[in-house]
């Protein structure tokens, strides 16, 4: 993938850059993996808002994307590679030797015509599925399983790959994209290689409304507020926080803040991204 500039014929667009989306193949969704998408603007079942800053945005639909690979042993060929706008990864449609369509996550070199396959019989070749005990030390994995045949739950956004480190026992060791080194049962599944989409995080988005059509809206300071809108808020001009720390908008702290606490999967941290041991 690569970037491309916008000629700047308007002022919003001087410094604005998207993808080239050279790595798609594939222009339309196939019918039967497509579902539709209700949007919910960041409120719950109440009608409560706990995601803020959620709401409008173009209309899409979801494509069922297979995170789990349990169909073994039967070669898959790739279709196409598809932009999915409802991840910053593009996705692989593929078809099953009896005839199935799947859709995947599309790794970097996946081009059309490839053969995929999922099982321990699997090869180590990009875009093949294997549980990680028959994947040899060093590899560059994505979509990983954090419990047997749940799916992929790990590693999953463009560009990123985890690297298996180590093996002992019944867990395998790996290197997470932050930097975290964590522990993973060893008959959980991960698919070989780096996730396309690799330039993703370059792009310059140069207006705010195209955060608009991805359902973004606009985040206000808490220093430009009133005093009962946020702790932040008040005094004359430009004034400081006024308080030891910055806090959110109910007061809690906002930086520094752990929020993990006391979890049972705590044991199979072994080493934080902050690169302190535990």
């Amino acid at each position: 993938m690569g970037i491309k500039k916008y000629t700047a014929y308007t002022p919003s667009r001087r410094n604005m850059t998207g993808s080239d989306f050279a790595e798609v193949t594939k222009k339309t969704p196939e019918k039967s993996l497509v579902v539709s998408l209700k949007k919910n603007a960041g409120r719950n079942n109440q009608g409560k808002i706990t995601v803020r800053h959620h709401g409008g945005g173009n209309r899409r639909k979801y494509r069922l994307v297979d995170f789990r690979r349990l169909k073994d042993g039967v070669p898959a060929k790739v279709i196409g590679v598809e932009y999915d706008p409802n991840r910053t990864a593009n996705i692989a449609l593929i078809v099953y030797a009896d005839g199935t369509k799947s859709y995947i996550l599309a790794p970097q070199g996946l081009t059309d015509g490839m053969t995929v396959m999922n099982g321990p019989e699997a090869e180590i070749r990009t875009g093949n599925c294997l549980p990680l005990t028959q994947i040899p030390v060093g590899t560059l994995v994505h979509n990983v399983e954090l419990y047997p045949g749940k799916g992929g739950q790990m590693v999953r956004a463009a560009g990123t790959a985890a690297q298996v480190m180590a093996k002992e026992g019944k867990y395998i060791t790996l290197r997470l994209p932050s930097g975290e080194m964590r522990m993973v049962p060893k008959d959980c599944r991960a698919t070989v290689g780096v996730l396309g989409n690799i330039d993703h995080n370059l792009i310059n988005y140069g207006k705010a409304g195209r955060k608009r059509h991805m359902g973004i809206r606009p985040t206000v300071r808490g220093s430009v507020m009133n005093p009962n809108d946020h702790p932040h808020g008040g005094g004359e001009g430009k004034a400081p926080i006024g308080r030891p720390g910055p806090s959110t908008p109910w007061g809690k702290p906002a930086l520094g803040y752990k929020t993990r606490r006391k979890k049972a999967s705590d044991k199979l941290i072994v080493r934080r991204r902050s690169g302190k041991k535990k």
